[in-house]
């Protein structure tokens, strides 16, 4: 059974991680947003660093490895968006990603996951994809934003796992991810000064706000996510992270005024049961 405490870490770095993909959600710019929060993560990471110890040095290439594919999922999220609309590409992403990793923590890595929580996990990302049936402007007539979706999923999948075995063995968390999210916004900082010459003086000058507030909900929510896989089961942690796309539904309902219809309710409940089976599952 997953302890309480644990549950409720995750579950407020779900609705973190709502809130801030609230607040870039609407900007016409999807390059220039995601770049507010990856700069937005360093301060926070900055102010961290001095209160938590070193990561061991075990851990080292987990940071590399993790901080590079973190920039793939970035990258790719953002191609993404270019060839899907939004109902499209985050139910694919968001909700592939914890069933490749609970396949590879049984198949691959040994863990033991139980029946229920193997169900628990399906649910969960059944429940998230479901929400592809909300047709968008493209729908589902794009399968090229579908399979770009699908890839960006496996980075999700891929982060998640060296992020929670790296961070068990920096034994140190937050440490483990300040380091990482520093990395991570220098490799993409350097692609993007590249590939878009003057959209990080642009960001910087004109988006302070979601370096601010996304970034910084954005680090917090993540670090949290980190620190649980080192209390729980990787898998059961990152499915657990994904009912972030509940609260993004409630957001989206009383703040910003979208409709609620049957798919989203159906997807809503789906995943809040996953939850509730992994809650309390032995």
């Amino acid at each position: 059974m997953i302890e309480t405490h644990v549950l409720l870490v995750v579950l407020l770095a779900a609705a973190l991680h709502a809130t801030w993909n609230a607040l870039v959600k609407g900007a016409s710019d999807k390059l220039v947003s995601m770049t507010a929060v990856v700069l937005g993560h360093v301060p926070f990471a900055l102010l961290a660093l001095p209160f938590v110890p070193l990561p061991d040095a075990a851990s080292v290439p987990y940071i590399i490895g993790g901080a590079a594919l973190h920039v793939g999922y970035q990258l790719f999220l953002f191609w993404a968006y270019r060839q899907g609309d939004l109902t499209q590409v985050y139910p694919i992403a968001r909700g592939t990603a914890p069933l490749i990793v609970a396949a590879c923590s049984v198949l691959i890595f040994r863990e033991t996951l139980t029946t229920l929580q193997l169900v628990a996990i399906t649910t969960i990302g059944c429940g998230i994809m479901s929400l592809v049936l909300v047709r968008g402007a493209q729908g589902l007539h794009n399968p090229h934003g579908a399979m770009l979706a699908l890839v960006t999923g496996c980075f999700v999948a891929g982060y998640s796992m060296v992020d929670g075995y790296g961070a068990r063995a920096a034994g140190t968390p937050v440490g483990f991810y300040a380091w990482e999210t520093i990395l991570n916004a220098v490799a993409f900082s350097m692609i993007v000064a590249t590939a878009s010459p003057g959209t990080l003086r642009k960001t910087v000058r004109n988006h302070k706000k979601i370096m601010a507030i996304g970034g910084g909900a954005s680090f917090v929510a993540y670090a949290l996510v980190v620190w649980a896989f080192t209390q729980a089961p990787i898998a059961v942690v990152t499915a657990l992270r994904e009912t972030s796309i509940v609260f993004a539904l409630l957001i989206g309902v009383f703040f910003l005024k979208e409709r609620l219809n049957l798919v989203k309710l159906v997807s809503a409940m789906l995943t809040m049961l996953g939850a509730l089976m992994l809650r309390f599952s032995k």
